[in-house]
């Protein structure tokens, strides 16, 4: 990377430097910490903007055993829910599925994110884990080195150099991390197409079931986040923006889309947030470039359909502190040099079938015939009678779903 014109003011160092707060970063900075690694955490954001940003809060048994495994779990199990059904409503009726009975017999725990960064940012200050806030990641440099550098923009402004024997980049598609890949970087992008209107209604959920409606207006989703707030998705116009529609009129399509009134009405509330989702998936490969790895969102996106990301980030930074905990404890590289790999292989398993359920729940824009073919209708139509009546493919719905 180019140097700023600006000289750094002030000079620092970790052994690692971790970019971004989130699941991923806080993950892999309490595991080093714990095993006596020197590193910081640097967040361009407030604690208070960290802890409250909300996501989707699925989280899988994978999951669940590795913050089990390193004592990360307390207020999950006090407080979160397990989850194993879901609930499917087109024009040929309904039908349920109790994934947490089919498969391997797992099931969701459902958790804000919010909160598990929350207990994940509080049990790693508590231990004397270093995060800086409002610290803003500029570039990484040197990563072909044994000697990289981050260069920031702290609080006051002024720039800083932060020197590392590695950097996680775990700040995201849009951070430094991803802006310092070289020229060998390979990054695979695919639109699906479709938009959602993500909708926090401050209401009690409406099913005891995530549910899945499909219906000639579009897809609507309906997703329990606690006992008084829900997360509800409307397929939406790209390019038109979240406050078009009035709340009542989001409710009324809410409703016709769920088939409130076959099934039952939908508990109306406020909506305590409004936001556009582009369903697209984004892969980087590889995920080490020198000394500079990627996790978390930097690595990979995927639609929400299937909620994989929270999970494959955790799961991304369990393998990456193993690694580095080798080989700067004990000189062990062998960890790190598979972990791209390993990671990989999770993360195309999970766009695969983050991919498939997409072209499940949603009508695939055809060239020449408008909105959806008739084709592709039936063979929709086909794929969901399957999953209805097949007890093979239920198994593998949900082996799938809660895994990564």
């Amino acid at each position: 990377m180019t140097e700023s014109q600006n000289s750094p003011s002030l000079c620092e160092a970790a052994d690692v430097v971790v970019l971004g707060a989130g699941p991923a970063g806080l993950v892999l900075a309490t595991l080093l910490h714990a095993a006596g690694i020197d590193c910081v955490v640097l967040e361009r954001a407030s604690r208070a903007h960290v802890q409250t940003r909300a996501r989707a809060g699925f989280l899988v048994p994978n999951t669940v055993r590795i913050l089990d495994r390193h004592g990360l779990a307390d207020g999950l199990h006090r407080h979160g829910r397990r989850h194993g059904t879901c609930e499917f409503r087109t024009a040929d009726g309904r039908f349920r599925l109790d994934y947490g009975t089919l498969g391997h017999g797992e099931q969701h725990h459902v958790y804000p994110q919010q909160n598990l960064v929350t207990d994940l940012l509080t049990r790693y200050l508590d231990r004397g884990g270093r995060v800086r806030f409002h610290t803003e990641a500029l570039a990484v440099h040197d990563a072909d080195t044994p000697r990289p550098s981050v260069t920031t923009r702290e609080p006051d402004g002024r720039p800083a150099r932060w020197a590392a024997r590695y950097v996680a980049g775990c700040d995201g598609r849009h951070g430094a991390a991803r802006r310092s890949l070289p020229p060998g970087a390979v990054r695979h992008l695919h639109d699906h197409g479709v938009t959602w209107l993500g909708l926090l209604a401050g209401t009690p959920p409406s099913l005891d079931a995530v549910g899945y409606a499909l219906h000639d207006r579009g897809f609507a989703g309906h997703m329990a986040r606690t006992a008084e707030i829900t997360r509800y998705y409307l397929q939406w116009p790209r390019g038109v923006p979240a406050d078009a529609w009035p709340e009542l009129r989001i409710w009324d399509e809410l409703d016709l889309r769920m088939r409130a009134a076959e099934y039952g009405p939908l508990r109306r509330g406020p909506f305590l947030e409004r936001g556009i989702v582009d369903l697209t998936c984004d892969v980087v490969e590889p995920l080490r470039h020198g000394s500079l790895f990627l996790a978390g969102d930097a690595a990979s996106l995927s639609a929400p359909a299937a909620a994989k990301g929270a999970n494959l980030a955790v799961l991304e930074a369990e393998l990456l502190a193993q690694g580095l905990v080798d080989a700067l404890a004990r000189g062990d590289m062998r960890a790190l040099d598979r972990y791209s790999d390993q990671c990989l292989a999770h993360i195309w398993r999970a766009q695969e079938f983050t991919g498939w359920l997409t072209r499940l729940l949603h009508a695939v824009p055809d060239r020449d015939e408008g909105p959806e073919s008739p084709f592709h209708a039936a063979l929709r139509r086909s794929r969901l009678d399957s999953l209805r009546t097949s007890r093979v493919h239920q198994d593998w719905f949900a082996e799938n779903y809660v895994g990564v």
